[in-house]
């Protein structure tokens, strides 16, 4: 068995969640001892397993219509997560729908990260068999290191008593970057970090305002940062605070979780059945909630829920979903198999 796995954009993309999902998938994928390349160009694979949806995707899955390859999409995006994120999203959402249908519609199997996610799709009216999966943790990347949050303490100039909260994110009002900004406003003594970056120039101008000029001097936007600095900031930071109104999965929490951080999240439906509030995070659905549950965990009044938080990333680690992979593969190869079986008895 041998996969393509195609990924259109790469180097755009490489600061999301996609991006990360597609490293995840290379790591998977080498665990259980399947092949795969990313050459495009390449014609001896058995599946193209794909992560985007640009014009060369169209291209790419029409190609491997051709040479009778089958064809895996992996449906990060949707609808619901498009919109209130770049310049005119909303505006053109129920046609990016439209189009997501009509390439997922191609495909012999769909993969998507949560049951939350495979519903929506269902919801589009979407007939290809869907699976839901993990975008899957890496994590012996993310145990915690002194070393790591020592550079992270110096990097940002961290005091010994300072209390600090991060997010991770692109500049989307989606991810509640609003949200996040206005509560920073309510703690002026702690420093609220968002890692993350987003081209200006595609981003609203209210969100653009909000991190070039219009934030408290206790928020900092520093941009994408990798490496033992992010690294480290998830396990040294008092808080991870992902905001967010709208997400397929959130590779970001998983990060968070896996470094046995303490994790507040907003009460949306995507966290149903594996997220559960006051178990392995907490929750809040208001800025009035948060303000709450902010000082409550960074003060330590409530109890922390890190360890059975760090269960939940154990239980989507890498070395698991690459055997969730492989199933999916083994399954779509044995539909080609049982296909020409029938063709032949017809023919016979």
């Amino acid at each position: 068995m041998k996969v393509l796995l195609y990924f259109e954009g790469e180097k755009i993309l490489a600061k999301s969640g996609i991006g990360r999902a597609l490293d995840h998938q290379k790591r998977a994928l080498s665990e259980v001892g399947i092949e795969y390349t990313l050459d495009a160009d390449c014609t001896d694979y058995d599946i193209l397993h794909i992560n985007t949806y640009g014009i060369n995707s169209h291209n790419m899955v029409n190609k491997a219509k051709k040479l009778g390859k089958k064809v895996i999409y992996h449906a990060h995006s949707t609808e619901e997560d498009f919109r209130n994120s770049f310049i005119g999203s909303n505006q053109i959402s129920p046609l990016v729908k439209k189009y997501l249908v009509s390439l997922y519609s191609k495909a012999d199997y769909l993969i998507t990260p949560t049951p939350y996610s495979k519903d929506l799709l269902k919801g589009y009216g979407i007939t290809v068999p869907i699976v839901s999966i993990s975008n899957g943790i890496d994590l012996k990347r993310f145990e915690r290191s002194e070393e790591k949050e020592s550079k992270f303490r110096e990097y940002f100039k961290i005091e010994k008593e300072q209390k600090v909260i991060i997010c991770v994110g692109l500049y989307f009002e989606r991810k509640g970057i609003i949200d996040f900004v206005a509560l920073a406003r309510k703690f002026p003594n702690y420093r609220f970090i968002w890692f993350g970056h987003t081209p200006m120039y595609s981003i609203p101008k209210n969100i653009r305002t909000i991190v070039k000029e219009e934030h408290p001097e206790n928020v900092e936007f520093p941009g994408y940062i990798k490496g033992d600095i992010i690294e480290g900031a998830y396990s040294a930071a008092d808080l991870f605070f992902f905001p967010s109104y709208e997400e397929t999965e959130g590779i970001v929490i998983l990060e968070a979780l896996a470094s046995k951080q303490q994790v507040l999240v907003r009460d949306i439906p995507v966290y149903k059945g594996w997220l559960e509030n006051k178990v392995n995070c907490y929750m809040g659905h208001s800025n009035e909630e948060f303000t709450y549950l902010i000082k409550a965990l960074v003060n330590d009044e409530i109890p922390n829920t890190c360890q059975a938080g760090y269960n939940v990333a154990q239980e989507k680690s890498i070395e698991r979903i690459g055997h969730e992979l492989k199933k999916v593969y083994e399954k779509v190869l044995s539909i080609d198999i049982v296909e020409q079986k029938e063709q032949m008895q017809q023919k016979n």
